[in-house]
């Protein structure tokens, strides 16, 4: 049983949605449905790929950062994270109050230390902010967790 983690870019321009999305299923089709996805499920590259590991037929493991997470997230996004919140087989809330580059570090460390390896939706630069996705890839590497990059040609971030 496989257990992946996710990190990426949220925000992403929809053409690159698209790309991700399908280089998201291309990867996680080498797994069979045994397969467990980690995911804050934040929009972009987290709900991509929490959608992906549920279609599938896999399990969701939802790691909340903070109790305020939910409504720091864009309120457009508050239906799909719902809707995943709701599917997921199992909770891990964090113990921190206020959603900040801390609890979302802290989140994405305690992913990457449950998982055999991490997805990360990366375009290779460094990070915009602490806590961000070449932050999160350079932590799974100090941890020698493999770390398998999805960024396909054609994809841009804003």
């Amino acid at each position: 049983m496989a257990r992946l983690a996710v990190t990426g870019h949220r925000g992403l321009p929809q053409q690159t949605t698209e790309l991700v999305e399908h280089a998201l299923r291309s990867e996680l089709g080498k797994y069979d449905d045994s397969l467990i996805g980690l995911s804050c499920i934040a929009d972009g590259a987290d709900t991509l790929f929490a959608r992906a590991v549920l279609d599938q037929g896999g399990a969701l493991i939802v790691i909340v950062p903070a109790a305020n997470y939910r409504e720091k997230l864009p309120d457009k996004h508050h239906a799909d994270y719902d809707e995943l919140f709701g599917r997921a087989s199992e909770i891990i809330r964090l113990d921190f109050p206020e959603s900040t580059s801390d609890s979302h570090m802290a989140a994405s460390v305690k992913m990457i230390e449950s998982a055999d390896r991490l997805v990360a939706v990366w375009d290779g630069e460094p990070a915009r902010g602490y806590g961000g996705t070449a932050d999160v890839v350079d932590a799974a590497r100090e941890r020698d967790l493999p770390v398998t990059v999805i960024w396909p040609d054609g994809a841009e971030r804003d």
